[in-house]
């Protein structure tokens, strides 16, 4: 029932007439002479205008730069052309240098990568090897390290008579 309801709904709606809407002027019935107020506005001149005119100025300035010189002599952008191209042979000479300079870089970044390393380290002091706590440390964690410890001495008598014949041959002059 509540279908046939909503289109008898349906049906009232359209058969009712429309309202007319009227459409509203917004012209006035009062005459302007009444109050007749001079409004000026001043139109800038647009985007298109300053386009316009600096294009025609620059095709101008082209025109005149590309033309030849009186006698034959080069055209003022020939010219500045010329400058350019000179320009070219330093370019050059400063691109040759800094690829040598990059190649030079490459070599030595070669050389240090692939040059033996030292596995040993110099140590100024053999204790270096038992800083640590010494308590809780379990049985047979630390080495026996007399062999570094002599080793270490030994290096250190000889640089001390090394250092003891270089005073001596200063002295003796």
């Amino acid at each position: 029932m509540s279908a046939i309801r909503q289109r008898a709904a349906l049906l009232a709606r359209q058969a009712r007439p429309q309202a007319v809407r009227n459409t509203r002027r917004y012209g006035s019935s009062h005459g302007h002479d009444h109050h007749h107020h001079e409004h000026t506005v001043e139109e800038k001149l647009g985007t298109g205008f300053y386009l316009s005119a600096a294009t025609l100025a620059g095709t101008w300035v082209v025109y005149k730069v590309s033309r030849p010189g009186k006698d034959g002599e080069l055209s003022t952008f020939s010219r500045w052309l010329k400058e350019w191209a000179d320009l070219h042979q330093t370019w050059e000479t400063r691109n040759d240098l800094l690829a040598a300079a990059v190649e030079q870089a490459a070599a030595d970044k070669h050389l240090l990568l692939n040059a033996p390393r030292n596995r040993t380290h110099d140590l100024r002091f053999p204790e270096v090897f038992n800083t640590g706590s010494p308590f809780n440390v379990p049985a047979g964690h630390y080495v026996n390290i007399d062999k570094v410890v002599a080793h270490y001495q030994q290096q250190h008598l000889k640089e001390e008579e090394r250092k003891a014949k270089k005073l001596a041959a200063a002295a003796q002059q």
